[in-house]
């Protein structure tokens, strides 16, 4: 068992372009985003397991002596396991959650609890921990928060039970940043996707995946494949802060389809060619990105956007987003479900300044929450403490890291 301090940090995720076409067996892009969740294990002797989320307002603490006599026989021997309902009604009554308790921060505490069981229980006695994770992601705004919590949990937990080794261990340079091989990324993946399965119930196993590997995955069918080397992109995020039901939305398209399959058909034919573009020109853009492959992604965009207000997905509040950012001369699409949530707004890089600063007002002084980021981040990273920004540290409590 490792001492002292981990922290480790997992990107967000956007769709690019295929969102709505997935469901229809269509080609998706999802890509890594650079707002992050971070998280900070230290090992203590004082016989307690922490999990502080102060981005959620919760703090619970169990005492693992009667964690460690609780029968546990419910995650069986094995290797990464899959949680049951079984598993997780009993999980409930360990967690012992008070009732009053809503439902994101409850299943948040559950997928702990659950990842922290299964991946220590081969240990000799179960680690006293404390755990704080606090996020840059707004939650339940589609854009993978719960997935970079359990990348999170499960690359800290594996690294912390010395399941995979630390790669800090190596790097000499003290304000560093590293990451996993990837036969430890693999297994931080396939852990992180069963705390999703807490979490989510039937999750895509896409968001964690684009969590640990970061950059931009190509989505089909079940089938996930990296792209190679795609550039990082600066963008707007904006969150247009109105709720919808992505099951509404979703089925609203295959009613659609099943109204118009003459219309409808060609419309999910074309954005999945607009996806199959888009990865075309990413990956051209591996090597010496150009002004004319920006203004093919914007093309890409405004198509896309079109397609999916065709599709019935849009709402006043994205069009309005559009609007403003058309206004100065850039490129917007809605990401995710649609209906309202998210849209993403594409930087060139020839932009001034002040356009990008007045776009971000713009957009502020309509009611909606913007971000300046970058899409391709790297995956799971862990981090020394000196690499780390101080509203961070401040964020996770403040720490040193131990030698």
């Amino acid at each position: 068992m490792l001492s002292g301090v981990l922290l480790v940090s997992a990107p967000g995720k956007v769709i690019l372009h295929g969102e709505h076409a997935v469901v229809h067996g269509k080609v998706a892009l999802a890509v890594a985003l650079n707002l992050r969740t971070f998280l900070r294990l230290q090992s203590h002797s004082h016989g307690k397991v922490s999990l502080n989320l102060p981005n959620l307002g919760i703090k619970r603490a169990w005492d693992v002596a009667k964690l460690h006599v609780l029968n546990t026989s419910f995650l069986e021997q094995g290797d990464v396991i899959a949680p049951t309902p079984e598993q997780l009604e009993k999980l409930k009554e360990v967690a012992d959650i008070p009732e009053d308790c809503a439902i994101p921060e409850r299943l948040a505490v559950l997928a702990f609890l659950y990842l922290y069981l299964a991946i220590c229980r081969k240990q000799r006695v179960l680690p006293s921990l404390d755990i704080t994770v606090w996020s840059e992601l707004p939650t339940g705004a589609g854009l993978g928060s719960s997935a970079a919590y359990s990348v999170c949990l499960a690359a800290a937990l594996l690294t912390a039970c010395e399941d995979i080794p630390n790669p800090l261990k190596d790097l000499k340079d003290a304000d560093g940043v590293s990451r996993w091989l990837e036969k430890d990324l693999e297994l931080i993946n396939q852990w992180a996707f069963q705390g999703e399965r807490v979490i989510h119930g039937n999750p895509s196993g896409v968001d964690n995946a684009v969590s640990t590997w970061g950059g931009a995955l190509r989505y089909q069918q079940g089938k996930i494949s990296s792209l190679n080397r795609p550039p990082a992109l600066q963008i707007l995020l904006t969150n247009t802060k109105v709720p919808r039901s992505t099951k509404a939305l979703v089925a609203g398209v295959r009613n659609r389809l099943i109204k118009f399959p003459q219309i409808v058909t060609p419309l999910l034919t074309s954005v999945d060619a607009i996806s199959q573009e888009c990865e075309r020109v990413l990956g051209e853009m591996a090597a010496a990105p150009t002004l004319e492959q920006y203004l093919v992604l914007e093309d890409l965009i405004d198509m896309n956007q079109h397609h999916l207000n065709a599709l019935g997905v849009g709402h006043a509040s994205l069009d309005r987003l559009c609007q403003v950012a058309a206004a100065h001369g850039l490129h917007s699409k809605l990401t995710g479900a649609g209906g309202g949530g998210c849209g993403i707004t594409l930087l060139r890089p020839d932009l001034e300044r002040a356009t990008v600063e007045a776009t971000k007002q713009a957009l502020t002084s309509c009611g909606f929450d913007c971000w300046e980021t970058s899409i391709g981040a790297p995956g799971v990273s862990i981090h020394a403490a000196a690499s780390l920004r101080g509203p961070i540290l401040q964020a996770l409590g403040g720490c040193q890291m131990s030698p």
